[in-house]
């Protein structure tokens, strides 16, 4: 085990790098641990890897618990305290709980020789018969989970093996989707992620795919949805399936079916992006995650309008108004603000214009530059998130106030090119410029500003 000085290092290096470089360590690190090496830090390294690898959409070195983990992949998040269990959706940290279980308690020998069968044909090569030795093992291991957890008395005491009530939930959907393994494989090969889109034929493909499984697993069928909405660049166009499902496009029948899960699920995303957005204050609050949550919201209600037809008076329809109004609040909040946060950045005097006496610091040119990348980095998905008047009203009022501080800026760099005030407003204003104008218009500024300054001299 590292330091946590060590740890810190060993983060702050792999985390920088490429993430086809990540993928290479990665695979060196997974394969010296698959062939027991006790020299390297493995879980501190692929720790420091993860988001890297998260990111770039590497696939990783196969290993006995990825492949126990296969028929549920698609379902796993990496996710904080829950405070409740959403259906299709499983926690990564209640994959190392549920495999100990498994592996130590229901099937010890029978794990033993799947682990070290595995490990064989993995440091083989041997990829495809190192799934179908996993899907030997997923109904077994299914089995003895399903028979472990029918009795409620156990369920309860195993909420301290696995950690919560929420883990042991997780687990009985684990359960639930093993035996389906081998048909999921198939749908995992129709649609390798990323997808870019989900066209006729691949919604074709994966009905094909949910009609066999309500023949042989019904009750893993529905979860077919949530595995195609995963795999998607744009996951709400997984609601395409079960509308060929229902042969419905009204959120009303789709709602009321299992196939609604893909629904459900995506409006669980956009409540806890509500969340976040609420929970987001001044002045701790952060432009660019502020933006991007914003965005995320926007773009997933308005598809999901687009998808479907929402009603007002359906489920989905009232809540995604009501969601839609909470957010524009808060946005409309934080655009009411900027103009003051600018302005003290931006200093004028009553009647004479800009005041260049005092410079008024790093913290207030801090604070307006956030501002400023809010407001016009909003412009794009304002009215999708219903705050369309307010971010354009203020985006003007910012541009207006710009305008008018960057003349008076030009004429006193002309009149005292030396004036260390002046100096230091006009980097901010040409940044400033860039984010609400352009970067042409910025430039310009710069030409204008070494225009006035060589007059001076």
């Amino acid at each position: 085990m590292l330091s946590s000085e060590k740890a810190g290092l060993l983060k702050s290096f792999l985390g920088a790098l490429p993430g086809q470089s990540a993928a290479r360590v990665a695979m060196a690190v997974e394969v010296d641990r698959l062939m027991e090496g006790h020299q390297l830090p493995h879980e501190d390294i692929l720790e420091s890897l993860r988001p890297a690898l998260r990111r770039d959409h590497h696939d990783r070195t196969l290993t006995p618990l990825r492949l126990f983990c296969r028929p549920i992949q698609d379902l796993l998040t990496t996710c904080g305290p829950r405070k409740a269990k959403q259906k299709g959706v499983i926690a990564r940290s209640s994959l190392v709980p549920v495999w100990v279980w498994v592996s130590r308690t229901l099937l010890p020998a029978e794990s033993q020789a799947f682990v070290r069968e595995e490990k064989a044909l993995i440091l083989g090569r041997k990829t495809d018969e190192a799934v179908a030795r996993a899907a030997s093992f997923w109904p077994l291991a299914a089995a003895a989970m399903q028979a472990a957890l029918k009795d409620a008395a156990a369920r309860k005491s195993l909420e301290k093996v696995l950690g919560d009530a929420l883990a042991v939930e997780d687990a009985a959907e684990i359960a639930l989707l093993l035996p389906a393994g081998e048909i999921i494989e198939k749908l995992a090969a129709a649609l390798p992620k990323p997808v870019a889109g989900f066209s006729e034929s691949l919604v074709w493909a994966a009905r094909d795919i949910y009609d066999r499984l309500v023949l042989e697993r019904p009750d893993a069928a529905p979860y077919v949805a949530v595995m195609v909405m995963n795999r998607l660049n744009r996951p709400w166009e997984a609601l395409r399936l079960p509308m060929l499902v229902t042969r419905k496009n009204d959120e009303t029948l789709i709602a009321k079916t299992d196939m609604g899960l893909v629904g459900e699920i995506l409006f669980g995303r956009m409540e806890a992006l509500k969340e976040s957005l609420q929970q987001a204050r001044h002045p701790l609050f952060d432009a660019d995650t502020l933006m991007e949550e914003a965005s995320t919201f926007a773009a997933l209600s308005s598809r999901i309008a687009k998808e479907i037809e929402l009603k007002r008076e359906g489920e989905w329809g009232r809540k995604l108004l009501a969601e839609r109004v909470l957010i524009g609040k808060v946005m409309e909040n934080f655009m009411d603000r900027a103009p003051r946060e600018v302005g003290a950045a931006l200093p004028m005097s009553k009647g004479k214009g800009a005041d260049f006496s005092r410079n008024p610091g790093a913290e207030k040119h801090e604070m307006a530059l956030r501002y400023t990348r809010l407001v016009a980095g909003c412009r794009n998905f304002a009215a999708a998130a219903s705050f369309a008047a307010k971010q354009k009203a203020i985006d003007e009022e910012l541009c207006a106030l710009l305008k008018r501080y960057n003349e008076d800026l030009v004429k006193a760099l002309k009149a005292d090119p030396e004036n260390a005030v002046a100096v230091a407003q006009f980097r901010l204003c040409v940044e400033m410029t860039a984010l609400l104008f352009s970067e042409g218009e910025a430039e310009l500024l710069r030409r204008r500003g070494r225009a006035a300054s060589r007059a001076a001299a």
